[in-house]
C-alpha cells in the first residue's frame, strides 16, 4: 500500500463538528479563508503523491474507512487547497466532483492533533 497523503489537524473551526451530524467532514489548508474555515477541519498541507480512487482507504483518527467514490476534481482541491468532502455514505458514484464518499460510521468527533491519511 501506498499513503498517498497524510496531515493532522492542526485547527478546527467553530462550525465544522455540526457537518459530522449530516455525515460530512469538510477540510482545507491551514490559511483557509476565515468564512471558510469556519466549516473546516483545518490542517498542515503536504504533498499529494497520486490520486485518490475508489478501493483505497481513508484513515482517520486511527479509524479507517473504504473509499467508495471519488468525485473528478477531489484530488485536484486535494493538491491545491488541501480541501475535501468527505461523505460517510458507502455510495458508489460522487455527490459533487469535490467529494469523494467512504463506507462507515461517521465520526462522533475528530480531535485535534488527530491524522488524516490516504492510501492506494
Amino acid at each position: 500500500m501506498n499513503t498517498i497523503f497524510q496531515t493532522t489537524i492542526t485547527q478546527i473551526g467553530d462550525s465544522a463538528r455540526e457537518a459530522l451530524l449530516d455525515d460530512m467532514l469538510i477540510t482545507f489548508r491551514e490559511g483557509a479563508p476565515a468564512d471558510i474555515e469556519e466549516f473546516c477541519f483545518i490542517h498542515r498541507h503536504g504533498n499529494t503523491l497520486g490520486e485518490l480512487q475508489a478501493g483505497g482507504w481513508m484513515e482517520l483518527a486511527e479509524q479507517r474507512y473504504p473509499i467508495t467514490a471519488v468525485g473528478d476534481v477531489a484530488s485536484q482541491n486535494l493538491r491545491e487547497l488541501g480541501h475535501l468532502t468527505v461523505r460517510f455514505d458507502g455510495e458508489s458514484q460522487a455527490e459533487f466532483p469535490g467529494s469523494i464518499h467512504v463506507a462507515g460510521t461517521t465520526p462522533v468527533d475528530i480531535p485535534l492533533g488527530s491524522t488524516l491519511k490516504f492510501i492506494a
